[in-house]
């Protein structure tokens, strides 16, 4: 008969493995040795049995009794079976003259078997497998070690349950992880992975100082594609070209998408010659005409190029100069497949030059504003604009590579303080203008202004210079900011907050700021990255939206979609439930007087006074 004091012992062990990740096997295999120890058996088996009645997973106290196991799955029949299509416990007192089981019984006999018992496991109408107690000598097992031996199949089932609902929990975990780090159409790593391996490569270049490159490629006219042959065919494009520029990958090449047309590839270990060769073979694979879902399709891409010679240089800034390269070919209407670095290794020592440059454009007040409108998704009313430095610059340097070359100095706290008094003196002339038309001034603002020591006093006398009122300026930051140094940014935003000035969490979906620190930011606004409104129309794509922004009203945020291009995206981030967009189905960025005409036109229409992006929170 069983001792209460070793079942107690038995219990607790396995109670304390049910908040542990202790594996399957490793249970069942300690079971069966404890089970022989508090009954009066010889051997103990388990088996699990999957739905299509295999065995998967096999433990037993000693050899006969794995032999026994065994013998049941091998045969397909015996008492484990038995039990495990019935959820019935199943008594055998003297196997010798048994008739149940006529293949397994005499069988059992001569191996040495004289009474075995068994026991369901399973989880509510679930079969699991069964319990399998074995005894040398015939007879029955007592009332008393008949409910112990079913408890502890019963608690051997929480055990499983438990264990499956942990495994379970791990791959969608892993799934959700994968998910968040790779592209849904493509498969592709997507730009949050591609800057992980940027640092990587920037850690592995302190051991080796490789040289990296960073190609950026982006189809010209891939809109064309989708307005003549529909989004479906689009995406099909995508896929056949991403798998036919896989190909063309070494061994460590990291090729990600960044958005709906735009691919970026790290390449370690390479050599400028044999990086603008791989260019040139990119721009040849691209070119080549796509067979698609009937129908033939041609592109081109622009690319440009960006070297790094050490691990100081292989940052995010190096994805903005190939970005850059790129915009200068596709803005001189190049095409084709030309490669450019204007701010990597030809470009190395003439940094200073730059600087020049640059401080005499502020100087001269050769900068400029562009300002695109932000819509209420609702009515399309317009309801704010923001802000966005031009530089007409084009003899070497476009606005891109101006605002990357102005982050890696002070540059770019001179840059931004002209930016920011610029753009809030245009919209204090247009309150003063047109004050039934209220507009929110959305003005971007870089890592290095939030955290420079002068920000908050420079902010403050734009305010006070250009007479605006600080209600209707949101000040937009970047989420991976806080990466710097979250406690100071932190504080140095709730400072902000206590001007009036509303914040923007930017491009929000591509950095890595954990939902924690998110929720204590002073935020107003949430701003859904245009990479995630391309890829509206696949199933994680509008997973993630619908999730971004439901988080975002949870937290008490306004939600604005970036990059609406399309009346069927526009109809998509309404019904999702974002807020207010921006794009080009709105509006491209435009001079001031093309805002003051815009203004005109919604004074005429008596728009409504109420239409402010957000409220500042409490």
């Amino acid at each position: 008969m069983a001792d209460d004091e070793s079942l107690a012992v038995v219990l607790s062990e396995f109670a304390r493995t049910l908040v542990t990740n202790f594996p399957i096997q490793g249970i069942l295999d300690h079971l069966v040795l404890r089970i022989v120890d508090v009954l009066p058996i010889t051997g103990a088996g388990v088996t699990l049995i999957s739905a299509d009645q295999k065995p998967h997973y096999v433990a037993a106290s000693d050899g006969p009794a794995l032999r026994f196991e065994q013998l049941q799955s091998q045969l397909a029949q015996g008492p484990c079976l038995t039990a495990y299509r019935t959820l019935a416990s199943v008594a055998i007192s003297d196997v010798g003259s048994d008739t149940r089981f006529p293949v397994f019984s005499p069988a059992a006999r001569s191996a040495g078997l004289a009474a075995v018992f068994a026991f369901p496991l399973h989880h509510g109408e679930e079969p699991l497998g069964a319990l399998d107690l074995y005894c040398d000598s015939c007879g029955e097992l007592d009332e008393r070690d008949m409910a112990v031996a079913q408890t502890l199949a019963d608690v051997t089932s929480a055990y499983l349950i438990n264990a499956r609902a942990r495994d379970d929990a791990l791959v969608r975990s892993n799934r959700f992880h994968h998910n968040a780090l790779h592209d849904s159409l493509t498969g592709l790593p997507n730009r949050q992975l591609f800057l992980e391996r940027l640092e990587h490569a920037a850690q592995r270049a302190l051991r080796s100082n490789a040289n990296v490159a960073v190609m950026f490629a982006d189809l010209d006219g891939f809109k064309v594609v989708n307005d003549t042959h529909g989004h479906h065919v689009g995406d099909a494009l995508l896929l056949a070209l991403a798998q036919r520029l896989t190909a063309l990958l070494r061994s460590g090449d990291t090729l990600a998408r960044f958005s709906g047309d735009e691919f970026v590839f790290l390449c370690e270990h390479v050599a400028e010659a044999d990086a603008e060769a791989l260019a040139r073979r990119i721009g040849t694979a691209i070119s080549l005409p796509f067979e698609v879902l009937g129908r033939t399709v041609s592109l081109t891409a622009s690319i440009g190029i960006a070297h790094a010679h050490s691990s100081a240089d292989i940052n995010h800034s190096l994805v903005v100069r190939a970005d850059a390269a790129m915009y200068e070919i596709k803005r001189s209407g190049a095409g084709g497949h030309q490669a450019v670095d204007h701010y990597g290794s030809r470009c190395s020592d003439d940094g200073a030059l730059r600087d020049t440059e640059i401080r005499a454009a502020l100087m001269a007040d050769e900068l400029d504003v562009a300002y695109q409108p932000i819509v209420r998704v609702a009515d399309r009313s317009l309801v704010g604009i923001e802000a966005l430095l031009r530089w007409d610059h084009s003899r070497r340097i476009s606005t891109v590579g101006l605002i990357a070359l102005a982050e890696t100095s002070d540059l770019i706290i001179d840059v931004g303080s002209w930016t920011l008094r610029r753009a809030c003196a245009d919209h204090h002339r247009w309150a003063a203008r047109w004050p039934d038309v209220p507009l929110d001034l959305a003005i971007n603002v870089s890592a290095r202004q939030v955290l420079h020591p002068t920000f908050l006093t420079d902010l403050d006398a734009a305010l006070r210079t250009t007479g605006t009122d600080p209600r209707s300026l949101v000040l937009e930051v970047n989420e991976n900011l806080l990466i710097e140094d979250s406690e100071r940014v932190i504080g140095i935003l709730a400072n902000v907050g206590e001007l009036g000035v509303r914040l923007a969490l930017d491009d929000f979906g591509t950095g890595y700021s954990p939902l924690t620190v998110l929720s204590r930011l002073p935020v107003h606004i949430v701003k859904v990255d245009r990479c995630f409104i391309a890829d509206l129309f696949t199933s994680a794509g509008r997973t993630i939206v619908t999730a971004i922004t439901a988080m975002a009203h949870d937290l008490g945020f306004t939600v604005v979609a970036e990059g609406v291009e399309t009346e069927v995206e526009h109809d998509a981030v309404t019904a999702i439930g974002c807020d207010y967009a921006q794009g080009f189905l709105y509006g491209r960025p435009t001079s001031c007087l093309a805002i003051e005409s815009i203004l005109d036109r919604c004074q005429l229409a008596a728009w409504r006074t109420d239409r402010r992006m957000s409220v500042p929170k409490a």
